[in-house]
């Protein structure tokens, strides 16, 4: 697989409160490769977002992904990674030199902004971790 876009979400309910991501991965021809729907605990939204890219970014990796396009709904996050803001809050440093160290191992990436009506796939899966009950 030479090729996968990765389209992200993280939700955080509170904010601080209960946080999950969706991820959805899809091969060239437009397949999906992977989906990742995972409750993270305690977090942020922007915290949650940098995790679902996180997740997504391993996930193409582990799948011998040459290079990545994310599609993210959180314009912070984007204009983070892409060096448009300066990362002001000192918990998402550490998760931003994740994605740098990820991508990295990458023979290109991009990623881009993209409206929330255009990644509803990847919001249904943050919201279905969610909404799960851990017994």
């Amino acid at each position: 697989m030479d090729k996968v876009v990765i389209y992200t979400d993280g939700a955080a309910r509170g904010n601080p409160g209960p946080g999950a991501i969706g991820v959805v991965i899809k091969d060239e021809a437009g397949t999906i490769a992977a989906k990742i729907s995972q409750r993270l605990g305690v977090t942020t939204n922007n915290q949650a977002e940098y995790q679902a890219i996180i997740a997504g970014l391993e996930k193409a990796v582990g799948l011998g992904a040459k290079s990545a396009e994310v599609k993210s709904d959180s314009e912070l996050v984007v204009n983070q990674i892409n060096g448009r803001y300066k990362i002001k809050n000192t918990g998402l440093r550490p998760l931003y030199q994740k994605v740098v160290q990820l991508t990295g191992q990458l023979e290109s990436f991009s990623i881009s902004y993209i409206p929330r009506e255009q990644n509803k796939a990847a919001d249904d899966l943050a919201n279905q971790a969610l909404d799960k009950r851990i017994i």
